[in-house]
Order: structure tokens, then C-alpha cells, then sequence
């Protein structure tokens, strides 16, 4: 199984580097077709979603969440930083190894 990013152009840009395969959104159609796509393809088995794409499309992302399937959807801050009331990437890399980076 792999990783699949779906983003801005940063966010994906940043995971290409470490070998990580994405689409670059900027519309909420664009990034439910990025979506659909990943969940059909059949080997992604991590979806990550930057926050603002994951929020313009919350519906579909809790719908997939509820079943608790394959792919797994992962949301993470966009370039920006996290969207209000939302744990920084910093933070959430500190809670899950223990390293401060």
C-alpha cells in the first residue's frame, strides 16, 4: 500500500520529494474527482488531505471516515498553518514521536 497527498502545490510538491505521489487542487470538484481517484485506485492505503482541501470537502471525507475502510484519510496543516482550533504540524509530530523539530 502507499501514500497518496492531495493539496496545494506546496503540500504536494513537499511530499513528491520524499516519494510520495499527489494532485495539486484548486476547487472542491477538483479535489472530490483526486479523491474518488485515490480511493478507487486500489494500492493507496493513506490518503493525507491538506486541512482547507479536507474542510471544502467535510461531507465527503466524514462519509469515508464513518466506514472506517482502506484508504485511511490523514488531514495535515496546509503552508499557511492550521486552520483555527487546529493542532499546528509541529505539535502533531511531537505528540506522535516525541521529537521536537
Amino acid at each position: 500500500m502507499r501514500f497518496f497527498v492531495i493539496g496545494d502545490e506546496d503540500t504536494v510538491l513537499g511530499f513528491s520529494y520524499a516519494g510520495v505521489e499527489g494532485r495539486v487542487v484548486h476547487t472542491p470538484e477538483e479535489a472530490r474527482d483526486a479523491l474518488r481517484n485515490a480511493m478507487t485506485s486500489g494500492n493507496v492505503g493513506i490518503i493525507v488531505l491538506n486541512d482547507y482541501v479536507a474542510e471544502s470537502i467535510r461531507e465527503e471525507v466524514s462519509e469515508i471516515r464513518l466506514e472506517g475502510s482502506i484508504p485511511v484519510i490523514v488531514e495535515i496543516p496546509g503552508m499557511a498553518g492550521p486552520l483555527p482550533d487546529r493542532t499546528s504540524l509541529e505539535k502533531l509530530i511531537r505528540q506522535a514521536i516525541g521529537i521536537r523539530v
